[in-house]
């Protein structure tokens, strides 16, 4: 009796696996290109964006730039890097740097404008 049950249980796993398989049909997907995430050593700034801009994880039909040998980002036009180039430019600010002056001017312009219009 143990010997049936022994050969028994696996067979109807594998009749309950069948009917399974037959009732679901697999349905056609087309080959899925993934973004490129570069990895900690690439540098901070690349893993970060590769993180954020990635983080849906989505699936191309055709291969990404990223896919090309020796390219570690394809991350330059990002939001994430214009803040990086932004936060960079205004840290390693210096006296020839004239587009602090011409915030401040706006900044004045527009508080002239606030006061002759009474806010």
């Amino acid at each position: 009796f143990q010997l049936l049950i022994e050969v028994a249980w696996p067979l109807f796993i594998f009749f309950i696996l069948i009917s399974v398989r037959l009732s679901y049909p697999p349905y056609e997907q087309h080959e899925c290109h993934f973004p490129n995430k570069a990895m900690p050593s690439a540098g901070t700034l690349p893993w970060i964006q590769g993180i954020i801009c990635n983080a849906n994880n989505p699936c191309f039909r055709y291969p990404t730039p990223g896919e090309s040998p020796g390219i570690v980002g394809n991350f330059n036009a990002s939001i994430v890097s214009r803040l990086f180039s932004d936060a960079r430019r205004l840290l390693l600010y210096s006296q020839q740097d004239t587009s602090i002056k011409d915030v401040q001017k706006v900044l004045a312009k527009l508080r002239k404008l606030g006061n002759s219009s009474g806010l």
